[in-house]
């Protein structure tokens, strides 16, 4: 199992084993700043959670209406809270189901 702690290190590190499920790869991939790998991996993801992560990233993309869009199909709303704290929520999220 993963822990939170874990995936904060490959975040600051900039790399990942390619073993570990591909939505917080998804996570990783835009942290270190390849938006569009993160953005393939989601948009192939016709999960809530793929979903989920999909709307993040176009909120980080700065596009609100496609983000909205994507947290509705994940039934969630456009969160009010900074990006790096939805970050850790996700990966938190995705870490309890993994």
């Amino acid at each position: 199992m993963i822990s939170i702690e874990q995936l904060l290190n490959w975040k600051e590190a900039g790399s990942f084993p390619d073993d570990i499920p591909l939505l917080l790869q998804s996570l990783l991939l835009e942290s270190s700043g390849d938006w569009a790998s993160a953005h393939r991996i989601a948009q192939n993801d016709p999960s809530d959670d793929g979903s989920w992560v999909h709307a993040y990233l176009h909120r980080v993309e700065g596009d609100l209406g496609n983000a909205s869009y994507w947290y509705r199909n994940a039934g969630r709303n456009l969160p009010e809270i900074s990006l790096e704290e939805e970050w850790e929520y996700i990966a938190m999220a995705l870490l309890e189901k993994s």
